[in-house]
C-alpha cells in the first residue's frame, strides 16, 4: 500500500536536525568521549578531553554550536519504495530545510556557490544529497554537517589487488598520520573498501554515521576495525594533536564488491564531534 508524504515533512525535520546536530552529540559519541578520558595516559591529553567535554556541556546548555565550523550539510535519504512524495520537489524541500535550519538557527554559513568564484550562498545551501530506495513505507533521514578541517584530511587510494590487506592498513595509517592535528583529534575514521572510485568515498562518508559502538557484522572486517583503532592510537598524535594514547575514538569500515583489477580505499576523517542526527518518519 502506497503511503503519501508531503515534502513539507522533510523540510520541517531537516530544519530541526540541522540545529540539533550542531548543538548536541549523539549518545554513542558522548559515551566514547567519556571513556576516552579514562583511557588517555597523557595528563595533557586528559586535560584536553575534559575541556572538550566542558565545551559540549556549555554548547548544550546555552545552545551554542559545538564548533564554530557548522559544516556543509550532507543528507542521506533512505526512502521506502512504497512512499509517494507530494507537494513539491524533494531536493528543493531538503535544501529549504537546510536553509531554514542555518538561517533561523543562526549557524555559520560556509557554502560558496561556485568552487572557483567562491561567492557565499548566505544560507548554507545547497546540501549534498544522497538517495537510496529501500523496502517499506518509511523514510530514514540522516543529516551530517561536515566541517572541512577534517574533510580536507580525507583521502582516496586506488590500490592494486596485490597490495591486499596490508596495503589497506598502510593506506588508513597514512591518511591518519598525514592528518595529524589538522583533523581535530580525537577523530572518528570512516573507511570504504571496494566498489569504484566514488563508491568507496561514499561508503567512507556514510560509515561515519554508524553507531561507534557497533562493529561491522563481517568478522574479518570487525577484526580490522579493532586492529586499526589500536594502531592509530599507537601513533601518539593524541587529543588536539599534542600527544597521547587516544588519537581516534572509533574506526568504522564498510565494504562493497569490486573489480578484479582494483582495490579502492577511501578514508573519510571526522573530528571528535562527528555530528549527525537520524530520524525515521
Amino acid at each position: 500500500m502506497i503511503r503519501t508524504v508531503d515534502v513539507k515533512e522533510l523540510t520541517a525535520n531537516i530544519k530541526e536536525m540541522c540545529i540539533e546536530a550542531v548543538h548536541f552529540l549523539t549518545p554513542d559519541m558522548k559515551e566514547v568521549l567519556e571513556m576516552a578520558v579514562k583511557k588517555e595516559e597523557s595528563p595533557l591529553g586528559r586535560q584536553i578531553l575534559c575541556q572538550l567535554e566542558e565545551n559540549l556541556e556549555i554548547a548544550g546548555n546555552e545552545m551554542i554550536p559545538i564548533c564554530q565550523d557548522t559544516g556543509m550539510a550532507v543528507v542521506f535519504l533512505e526512502v521506502g519504495q512504497d512512499v509517494h512524495f507530494e507537494g513539491g520537489n524533494v531536493e528543493e524541500a531538503v535544501n529549504e530545510g537546510v536553509r531554514q535550519g542555518y538561517v533561523e538557527g543562526f549557524l555559520r554559513k560556509s557554502v560558496v556557490n561556485d568552487p572557483l568564484i567562491r561567492e557565499n550562498t548566505k544560507d548554507n545551501t545547497p546540501a549534498v544529497l544522497y538517495y537510496e530506495i529501500v523496502p517499506g513505507d518509511q523514510i530514514k533521514i540522516t543529516v551530517a554537517p561536515k566541517g572541512f578541517g577534517s574533510e580536507n584530511m580525507s583521502k582516496i587510494f586506488m590500490l592494486k589487488p596485490a597490495d591486499g590487506i596490508e596495503g589497506v592498513k598502510k593506506a588508513i595509517l597514512t591518511a591518519v598520520s598525514e592528518a595529524g592535528p589538522n583533523a581535530c583529534p580525537p577523530m572518528v575514521v570512516g573507511v570504504g573498501i571496494g566498489g569504484t572510485f566514488e563508491k568507496c568515498a561514499l561508503m567512507a562518508k556514510k560509515a561515519l554515521t554508524r553507531n561507534v559502538n557497533q562493529h561491522s557484522k563481517i568478522p574479518h572486517i570487525k577484526k580490522l576495525e579493532e586492529e586499526m583503532l589500536e594502531k592509530i592510537n599507537h601513533l601518539g598524535i593524541g587529543p588536539g594533536g599534542l600527544g597521547g594514547s587516544v588519537t581516534a575514538l572509533a574506526v568504522n569500515i564498510d565494504t562493497y564488491p569490486t573489480h578484479i583489477a582494483g582495490l579502492p580505499v577511501a578514508v573519510n576523517i571526522c573530528c571528535h564531534v562527528n555530528r549527525h542526527s537520524v530520524r525515521i518518519i
